[in-house]
C-alpha cells in the first residue's frame, strides 16, 4: 500500500511538470506571436498616421491608412519627439490623464520597459523624430500570466489528490490493525479454553496447588491479552480508575519477570490517587509495552522510573529507563508500523500504542526525550475528566 501510495506520488508530480512545461512552452510561442503582431499593428498604424499627415500631392487614396489608423483600438500607444517629451496619446484613459499629471508620464515608464519603440526621422539636422511607444495588450498579459494560473490549479489538484489518498490509505491501515487484531484475539481463543480444559482436569486429580495457582495466573493473563485485542477497532468504554494502583499493579507484574539488577521505583508526588477515565485492558496494555520495551533497552540491569503528576487539565505519565537510548534518526520512526531493532518482532507494539492512547484515549503519546547510552523518556498524557 506505501509502495502504491508512492507510485502513484510520483505518477502525479510527473503528470504536473509535464502539463506546468508543455503549458509554460505553448505560452512563450503564443505570446512571442502575439508580442510580433502586436507590433506590426502599431508599425501599420504608425505608417497610416505618417501617410495622413503627408501632403497628399499625388492624389494617393487614403481610404485605408484611415480605416487601419481608425480601428486600432487595442493597443495603447504614447507618441513623444526626439527628447521624450509627450506629444500624443491613443487608447488610455482619458479620465485619469486629466486628473493624474503623473499618468502619462509612468505610462510612458512602463511601455519602455515593455516594448522598444518605433521611430520616424523627421530631420537629420537638427535631429528631429517621433517615437511611438506602446504597452502589451490584456490578450498578451494573459497569455504570459495564464502559465501561473495553471500552476496554481495543478498544485491544488495535486495537493487535493494527495490528500485523498493519504486518507483512504489511513483507512485502510486502519482496517488492517483492526482485522488483524481481532484475528490475533480469535486465535488465543482456542488455546485457552484447552488451557482452562486442562486446568479443571488438574485441580480434580489434587496435584500441586502452587503450580495451579501459577497456571491460573497464566491463563488469566492469555484471557487479558485476548480481551485487549479483541477491543482494537471497536469503540472502548472508558471508565474512571485509579492510574497510581493500575500503574502500580502493572509495575509489579513486570518486576517479577525482570532480573534483580533492575531496579524499579514510582514518584506520584505524594498523590495516592489520580483519576482518568481510560479502558482498563487496553491502558494495562500500553504500560506494560513501554515497560518491556524499557527493560528491551537496559539488556538486564538499570534503573526504571515511573514519574504520575498530576496538572490542572492534564495528566502526565513519564516512563524512564537508562538503557541504549534511540538515535536521532531514529526518533519519528519508532511509533512507525514494522519499525523495531529488535531480532524479534513485527515493530507493532509502539504504534499500537499511540493508536489507543490518541485514538481512543483522546491523549498524547510521545518520546520526551532520549540520549544515546543514557536512556529514554516515553511520556503519556491524558485529559484530566
Amino acid at each position: 500500500m506505501i509502495q502504491s501510495l508512492l507510485n502513484w506520488r510520483s505518477l502525479l508530480a510527473l503528470l504536473g511538470i509535464g502539463i506546468v512545461s508543455g503549458t509554460i512552452i505553448y505560452s512563450q510561442f503564443l505570446a512571442q506571436k502575439i508580442e510580433s503582431e502586436e507590433r506590426q499593428k502599431v508599425q501599420q498604424w504608425v505608417a497610416a498616421g505618417e501617410a495622413i499627415a503627408t501632403p497628399n500631392t499625388q492624389g494617393l487614396n487614403l481610404t485605408l491608412p484611415n480605416l487601419i489608423h481608425n480601428e486600432q483600438k487595442s493597443i495603447p500607444i504614447i507618441e513623444t519627439n526626439e527628447k521624450d517629451s509627450i506629444m500624443d496619446y491613443v487608447n488610455l484613459d482619458s479620465f485619469q490623464v486629466a486628473n493624474d499629471k503623473a499618468y502619462l508620464e509612468n505610462k510612458l515608464k512602463k511601455f519602455r520597459s515593455e516594448n522598444p519603440p518605433l521611430e520616424i526621422k523627421l530631420s537629420e539636422n537638427p535631429y528631429i523624430a517621433n517615437r511611438y511607444y506602446y504597452g502589451n495588450t490584456s490578450l498578451l498579459d494573459e497569455v504570459r500570466y495564464y502559465p501561473l494560473v495553471q500552476l496554481f490549479i495543478v498544485a491544488i489538484f495535486i495537493f487535493f489528490t494527495f490528500y485523498s489518498l493519504s486518507v483512504r490509505n489511513k483507512a485502510t491501515q486502519n482496517q488492517v490493525w483492526a482485522g488483524m487484531a481481532r484475528e490475533t484475539a480469535h486465535q488465543l481463543g482456542t488455546p485457552i479454553s484447552s488451557l482452562q480444559g486442562w486446568l479443571e482436569m488438574l485441580k480434580e486429580t489434587g496435584n500441586d496447588h502452587q503450580i495451579l495457582l501459577e497456571l491460573q495466573k497464566d491463563i488469566d493473563r492469555l484471557k487479558l491479552v485476548s480481551d485487549r485485542f479483541g477491543k482494537i477497532g471497536s469503540t472502548p468504554q472508558l471508565e474512571n480508575a485509579n492510574l497510581v494502583s493500575h500503574i502500580g499493579l502493572m509495575v509489579e507484574y513486570i518486576k517479577k519477570r525482570a532480573t534483580g539488577k533492575v531496579q524499579f521505583s514510582i514518584d506520584t508526588h505524594g498523590a495516592t490517587e489520580i483519576m482518568a477515565k481510560i479502558s482498563e485492558p487496553l491502558f494495562d496494555w500500553v504500560t506494560e509495552n513501554l515497560l518491556k520495551n524499557a527493560l528491551d533497552a537496559m539488556e538486564g540491569k538499570g534503573k526504571i522510573q515511573i514519574d504520575i503528576r498530576e496538572g490542572l487539565q492534564e495528566i502526565y505519565i513519564d516512563i524512564k529507563d537508562t538503557g541504549k537510548g534511540i538515535s536521532a534518526k531514529n526518533l519519528h520512526s519508532v511509533f512507525k508500523p514494522g519499525f523495531t531493532t529488535k531480532k524479534r518482532g513485527w515493530g507493532l507494539g509502539l504504534s499500537l500504542s499511540k493508536r489507543i492512547i490518541e485514538q481512543y484515549h483522546k491523549g498524547e503519546l510521545y518520546v520526551k526525550q532520549s540520549d544515546l547510552g543514557k536512556g529514554t523518556t516515553f511520556r503519556i498524557v491524558l485529559k484530566k475528566q
